[in-house]
This record gives C-alpha cells, structure tokens and sequence, in this order.
C-alpha cells in the first residue's frame, strides 16, 4: 500500500499501527486538519489524486467535517461514514441526529448519484454493496425527504 488514508477522525482507530506495520503514511481529511487525532504526513481535499487510480471527494453535512469517500477509477466508491449498509444490498444514510449539516449531506449524496458509473459501494460502515451501486445510492437518495 502507498498510503493509509483515513476518512474521518472517528475512523482514525488503529491506523497508526496500520501505517508503521506496512511502511505506509497517512492521509486525512484536510477540513480535519486542526483537530485530527494523528498526525498525518498528506491533508487530502476534494478532487486529489492519490495512486492506483483514486481520487478523492470530500463530503460535507456528515458528523466531521470534509469526509473523505475514495473513487476507484469510475466505478468503485469507498464510503466514511455518510452512506452506509447495515442491511445487505441496500445502503442507509448516517443517522439524522448525527449529521452536522442535513441539507450538506444530501447534497453531498446527490454528488455521489451523479457519478453514474458506480458499480461498487464500499462503506466504512456495514455491508458493501458490489453491483449495482449507482441505483443503490439512487435509491438512498429517493429515500431521504
């Protein structure tokens, strides 16, 4: 791995240990900067490349601020904490009392719908979702009112 890319500081958990068992540096969330539990050798913010073909998209309205989700080249998203899957196939959103920002989050799932070549959808929380993705997050987002 050339990096350990941490979405979110709940996420920060075991990375440290990750990073030194693999060699790897950490990556966090750059709106996190300030605040983050680890120290990290990269700030990462939207649209940033990373190797292997991933660049980042950073979230907004979930419970930290500038989330982190990963796309795979155009068809694999991976997932912090604002959309999840604690149901196999289908994906939730992180609860409402948790979200900084409601109207942020949906636009932020709304950024995540317009990327329609999602087939996968690995969440950093729950079951990941390995085809159909885009008409999964369709879903999510009809569900939301």
């Amino acid at each position: 791995a050339d990096w350990v890319v941490v979405t979110n500081s709940a996420h920060a958990r075991a990375a440290r240990n990750l990073a030194q068992a693999i060699g790897a540096p950490i990556a966090g969330p750059a709106a996190e900067k300030e605040t983050f539990p680890i120290d990290c050798a990269r700030w990462l913010a939207d649209g940033d490349p990373l190797p292997g073909a991933l660049s980042v998209l950073a979230l907004d309205g979930s419970k930290t601020p500038g989330e982190l989700a990963l796309l795979v080249g155009d068809h694999t998203l991976i997932t912090g904490d604002l959309v999840r899957a604690h149901q196999g196939g289908s994906l939730s959103l992180l609860p409402q009392d948790k979200l900084r920002d409601p109207a942020a989050a949906r636009s932020s799932l709304e950024r995540l719908v317009g990327l329609s070549a999602i087939e996968a959808v690995l969440v950093g929380d729950g079951w990941p979702v390995f085809r159909d993705g885009h008409a999964r997050l369709q879903e999510l987002l009809a569900s939301q009112h």
